[in-house]
């Protein structure tokens, strides 16, 4: 007859400590308190730092007559679309009309179309007879090359406008052909659609002349105003005057502001301090935390993020989906003194495929210790903050950055009051009823694009792997 004993009787003829009572009395070795959603954050720590002093930063800028050059938003419902009338101002010759009925009048004008890939919309040298909005879809810019053959200029896509010179009494004639890359959804409105909103309204006609008018005063190729300067003459010929004509309305960026309210009971504070202080560990977990909404924020806010402040003509399109060289190559074109590119990590894998394509095989760069990915020697730093869309597609930024080179700049004010790291503050708020202590943590910050050119982004980014 065999007996079991049970567990609490195995216990009582144990000889020696069981593991379980020694666990309890061993002093373990411990690491501090892991966070996995602390990432390298390339962004926060290769942009400049600007101290803005009052919580306000203001961008002067030369004037430009190229104002208005917005993107025009529509409303969708069902497989219909329609232009926001007050969207019609983002168009150069409407940009400071503010008569809404008439507005609205010209949006019902616009007529729908849905072309497939392929489409001639418009063709090089005929008379611009409408305005295009572009709904949905990529479309290509083709010109004629010195030797006859046809080479690409540019692209359009969802946002951008096109042939709005039909708004003017002296359209002239398209300067290019557009032609669809894939299925694409336009808003046109044809000059004939237009004469009779612009003869019953005298004063619409009148905003489009003094538009016209002041865009043909003299510029540079930036739509700066001129600066008259005369070189390579001989003698004591008459120089013209001149003076640098700065915008009115500079942009200001007031400092941005992520909180969190921390709290520990006094008891945690009291008991359980040693080896690791408590108060401590939560703190900085908590600013680890506001760090990573810092740069979501510099990257996505929708008033000083960087995808939401790039300039529409630093704004280009992939060739055929995937990231390519040559993309990359056309994005450093833009600008002068590109220090990084800024990508998803998944842009970065889809680019790297693209090169093995090709048998190009880019050499890393250094920096700080770290091997980072580069294209043209200009590093490729990763940035989960970019985001990945539904249907696969992200975006790569390229930067020029510092105030001297008038690129991209991280704005913070340091010496705030109780600051705990630069323009971070931790303030004690006290110990409540339920012995509860709060700590109020405040982390200012901003960016600014101090010249358009200083940014520019490669848009439709397919980051998937292509179906065999």
């Amino acid at each position: 007859m065999t007996i079991e004993l049970s567990t609490s009787a195995q216990d009582q003829i144990r000889k020696s400590l069981g593991t379980a009572a020694a666990q309890r009395l061993a002093t373990t070795t411990k690491s501090e308190p892991q966070m996995q959603g602390i990432s390298s954050r390339w962004l926060t720590r290769m942009l400049p730092w600007t101290q803005v002093n009052g919580g306000v930063y203001r961008v002067n800028r030369r004037l430009t007559h190229t104002v208005g050059n917005g993107e025009v938003e529509f409303v969708i419902e069902g497989g219909s679309a329609r232009v926001i009338p007050q969207e019609l101002r983002e168009l150069p010759q409407l940009r400071d009309f503010d008569d809404e009925e008439t507005l609205r009048a010209l949006a019902e004008r616009f007529q729908q179309h849905n072309l497939d890939p392929g489409t001639v919309v418009a063709e090089i040298g005929n008379p611009i007879d409408r305005v295009l909005l572009v709904v949905h879809g990529k479309l290509n810019k083709i010109s004629a090359g010195e030797f006859g053959e046809q080479t690409k200029v540019g692209m359009l896509g969802g946002g951008d406008y096109f042939g709005h010179d039909a708004l003017g009494e002296d359209s002239g004639t398209w300067p290019v052909t557009i032609k669809t890359v894939t299925r694409t959804t336009l808003l046109a409105l044809p000059r004939t659609a237009l004469e009779p909103l612009l003869e019953a309204n005298p004063a619409l006609r009148e905003q489009i002349s003094r538009a016209q008018s002041a865009a043909s005063n003299p510029q540079n190729n930036r739509g700066e105003a001129d600066i008259e300067i005369a070189s390579g003459h001989h003698g004591e010929p008459l120089l013209g005057g001149t003076f640098v004509d700065y915008d009115a309305n500079p942009r200001e960026y007031e400092l941005g502001l992520a909180q969190s309210l921390l709290r520990v009971h006094t008891r945690v504070a009291d008991l359980f301090n040693d080896p690791m202080n408590q108060i401590e560990q939560q703190l900085r977990l908590t600013i680890e935390a506001l760090y990573e909404r810092r740069e979501n924020d510099l990257v996505n806010n929708p008033d000083f993020g960087l995808l939401h402040n790039c300039d529409l003509k630093q704004r280009i399109y992939t060739e055929s989906g995937p990231p390519t060289p040559d993309d990359l190559d056309e994005l450093l074109s833009m600008r002068r003194s590109t220090e990084f590119f800024l990508a998803h990590p998944k842009a970065i894998a889809a680019f790297g495929r693209e090169c093995s394509k090709r048998g190009i095989y880019p050499d890393p760069v250094n920096i700080d210790g770290h091997r980072v990915p580069a294209w043209r020697g200009v590093p490729i730093y990763p940035c989960g903050k970019i985001s990945v869309s539904d249907t696969q597609t992200t975006s790569i930024m390229a930067l020029r950055v510092g105030e001297k080179n008038q690129g991209v700049i991280g704005l913070h004010q340091t010496g705030i009051p109780d600051e705990y790291e630069p323009s971070l503050n931790v303030r004690f708020k006290g110990i409540d009823d339920q012995s509860i202590i709060s700590y109020l943590v405040s982390c200012y910050y901003s960016a600014a694009v101090l010249v358009p050119d200083a940014l520019g982004v490669l848009d439709n980014v397919v980051v998937s792997r292509q179906a065999d």
